[in-house]
Parts: structure tokens; sequence; C-alpha cells
């Protein structure tokens, strides 16, 4: 067998969640995996260090893409502002290449050992929003408080997109959010 084998990654992210909505996350080993994408074992850890991260894959790349665009925002920007028209573009450019978003939020809502892999995902996400914002000169205290908003806003914004099965644009989904947020911050 090559030891490159193009589409292999994908096949195996096709794989995992087949099974893993077929039989549950706990019922599926790495080896179930990679027997459906017809690799071998030692080629699934080619890709991925454990069965989680077949889901979470490139997710490291998000902290880092969100903080530079924070950076490279308006200067004059306020804080919240900045972080979320980071989240708008970094979130637009995700969702065009999300497949299986719907099967995968399934499978991560079924398993309490994912869903503590997707709140450290979500944790890495507001450091970043929030370290980005001090690079920014914002105050700490600021920082941390836009980047828990920013990242509450941005992730009930990806459900909805999700619920709408990508019908409805990232930005919107964000839009709606934000300007709910800003109602219930400003009831009286």
């Amino acid at each position: 067998m090559a030891r490159w084998d193009p589409g292999a990654e994908q096949r195996l992210k096709q794989a995992a969640l087949e099974l893993y909505l077929e039989h549950g996350y706990d019922n599926v080993t790495v080896t179930h995996i990679a027997e459906r994408a017809g690799l071998t074992r030692r080629s699934y850890f080619r890709y991925f260090p454990d069965k989680r991260e077949v889901l979470f894959g490139g997710s490291e790349r998000l902290p880092p893409a969100l903080a530079e665009a924070i950076l490279a925002a308006d200067p004059d920007a306020p804080p919240l502002t900045a972080a979320l028209d980071a989240l708008t573009r970094v979130g637009a450019q995700l969702t065009e290449h999300m497949d299986g978003a719907t099967q995968r939020r399934a499978v991560i809502d079924a398993s309490p050992e994912l869903q503590e892999r997707e709140r450290t995902k979500t944790a890495a996400i507001t450091e970043a929003i929030r370290d980005a914002l001090k690079q920014r000169q914002v105050n700490t205290d600021t920082a941390e408080l836009v980047a828990q908003l920013a990242t509450v806003a941005s992730t009930n914004a990806f459900r909805r997109w999700i619920e709408t099965e990508g019908r409805a644009s990232f930005d919107s989904c964000l839009n709606a959010v934000t300007n709910e947020l800003r109602a219930t911050l400003t009831e009286t």
C-alpha cells in the first residue's frame, strides 16, 4: 500500500461519521474506521492521534486564524466589534468547507467525551480572542468579557447555521444572535 493515499483523510472522516451515527461513538474503534475507509489502523494514526480527533481535525487552526483576524481589524473598532467581525470572516470560511455538520453535531451531542472535547476547543477560541484583544491594548477584564461574549455568540450562531442545514449564511446567523444579545443586555 502506498505511504500516501490521496483522499485518505476525507475517507477516514466520512467513515468515522457514518460509523458513529450507525453504532454510537463508544461502540466504534479506530480499526473499524480504518477498515470502513479501506485503510489500515496504522494509516489512521498518520492523520489523527485518536478516535475523537477525526471529528475535530483542523480545529487547532481556528484560534490562530481568529487572533489574526482580530489583529487585522480596524484599529478604531471597539473590542466586541473587532471580535465579531473576525468571527464573521473566519466563520464564513469555515462553514464553506464543512461537510456533514448536522451529523457531526448529532454525534457530539450524544457523547459526553466529545462534548468535553468541544468545550476544550471552545476554551481555546475564547483564549485566542482574549489574547488578541489584549494585543490591541484592551484591558484584561474587558478582553476576557468580550472574548466570552463573542464565543457564546459564535457558538450559538454556529448551532443555528447547522439547524438551517446551511441554507442561511453563518454571517446572518451571527448577526441574529448578536442582535438578540445586544437587546438582552440593554433590557431594563
